[in-house]
C-alpha cells in the first residue's frame, strides 16, 4: 500500500503562531490551552486570543495566567480565562472536567515536564512524567469527549518531542518499577505515549469529528528545562564554560515554538487531517526511530496496535484508581 503523500503547508520554523492565523477568524470558538501560562503555551493562547477565540488557560497556578486575561479584557472578540488543573494529580483532573460546560472545539496538550532528576510518583503512584505528560492529558481528553463531540467538529493537539524517536513505550514497565530510573528515558517514552494518544483517538474519535495530531515545537527555552544542570544544558549549547546562558541560532523563539500547535488547532489548511505529526509546521518524515535518529517521527510512535494497547493500558491504570 502506498503511503499518502505527506501534507505540506507554506509556512516554516520562523513563523510566528501568530503569523499562523492572519486572516483566519475563530469567533465563537472555544478552546483550552493546558500550561497555557508560560513558555510556547502562552504565545499558543495569545495567538488563539487574538484570532477571536475564547481560550480557557488549564494551569496548576491560574495566577500565572492573570497577565494575559487582562490583555484580552477589552472589546476585542477574544478571551482569556483560567482554570485550575493539575495533571499529575487525578482529583485535579476530575475538578477541571465535572467544572466544564458545554463544546470544546480545541485542545491542546501543550503542559509537560521534562527530566525530572530522580523518580517521582504522583499522587496515585505514577512516575511523574508519565502522570503529567501522558496518564493525566488522556484522562482529561477522555472525560472531555462529550464536549469534543458537541462542538461538531473538533480538534486535539498534543505537544510531543523529538525525544520520543529513542524510546518506544515500555509496556513491561512503564512507571520504572523494576528497572533504574533514567530521566531522559522516562521523557522520551512519555513523549512516544503522547503521540499514540493521537493515533489513538484518530482511530476512536473520527466518527464524532475529533481530530488529533501530534508535534515537535523544535528547541525553545522555556521553564521546561528547569530540571537541566549544568552539563546538559552545555551539551545542548545554551550555556558556556562562563555559565553564561547563550541561544545557538537553530533555537526558536517562543511564538516560533507555538507555531505548529496553533497550525493544527485552528488553521484550515489542516482541516480533517488526523492521526498524523508535525514539526516546523509541515508533516514529519515517518523514520525507524532509534538513538542516531535526528528528526521525523519514529513508526513506534505511530504503531495503531501499540496505539491500542496503550489506550487499554490507560484505561486500566485510571479506573483502577476511581474503583
Amino acid at each position: 500500500m502506498t503511503e499518502a503523500p505527506r501534507l505540506t503547508t507554506p509556512f516554516t520554523a520562523r513563523t510566528s503562531a501568530a503569523e499562523i492565523l492572519d486572516g483566519v477568524d475563530l469567533t465563537g470558538r472555544r478552546m483550552i490551552v493546558t500550561g497555557g501560562a508560560s513558555g510556547i503555551g502562552l504565545e499558543t493562547t495569545r495567538a488563539l486570543a487574538g484570532a477571536g477565540a475564547e481560550v480557557t488557560v488549564a494551569t496548576r497556578d491560574p495566577r500565572l495566567a492573570e497577565p494575559l486575561v487582562a490583555e484580552f479584557a477589552g472589546d476585542g472578540p477574544g478571551s482569556v480565562r483560567t482554570a485550575a488543573l493539575d495533571l499529575n494529580d487525578l482529583r485535579s483532573v476530575d475538578a477541571f472536567v465535572a467544572a466544564w460546560q458545554g463544546p470544546v472545539h480545541a485542545v491542546v496538550a501543550n503542559a509537560g515536564i521534562m527530566a525530572v532528576p530522580t523518580r517521582q510518583v504522583s499522587p496515585e503512584g505514577w512516575e511523574l512524567q508519565l502522570a503529567t505528560n501522558y496518564l493525566g492529558h488522556f484522562a482529561l481528553l477522555r472525560g472531555l469527549h462529550d464536549g469534543l463531540r458537541a462542538a461538531g467538529s473538533a480538534r486535539v493537539v498534543v505537544v510531543s518531542s523529538g525525544a520520543h524517536l529513542a524510546h518506544p513505550f515500555d509496556f513491561d514497565d512503564p512507571q520504572f518499577e523494576r528497572q533504574a530510573y533514567d530521566p531522559w528515558v522516562a521523557y522520551g517514552r512519555s513523549k512516544t505515549a503522547d503521540v499514540l494518544l493521537t493515533v489513538g483517538i484518530a482511530r476512536r474519535w473520527a466518527a464524532d469529528g475529533v481530530t488529533a495530531n501530534g508535534l515537535s515545537p523544535g528547541y525553545i527555552m522555556t521553564n521546561l528545562q528547569r530540571h537541566l544542570d549544568d552539563a546538559t544544558l552545555r551539551a545542548f549549547g545554551v550555556l558556556d564554560e562562563a555559565g553564561n546562558r547563550t541561544e545557538p541560532d537553530y533555537f526558536k523563539t517562543p511564538a516560533q515554538g507555538a507555531s505548529t500547535s496553533v497550525l493544527l488547532a485552528a488553521s484550515p489548511l489542516v482541516e480533517g487531517v488526523t492521526g498524523r505529526y508535525f514539526d516546523d509546521n509541515q508533516e514529519a518524515e515517518v523514520v525507524a526511530g532509534g538513538p542516531e535518529a535526528t528528526g521525523g517521527v519514529a513508526r513506534h510512535a505511530l504503531d495503531p496496535a501499540a496505539a491500542d494497547r496503550l489506550w487499554a493500558y490507560a484505561e486500566t491504570v485510571l479506573d483502577g484508581v476511581r474503583r
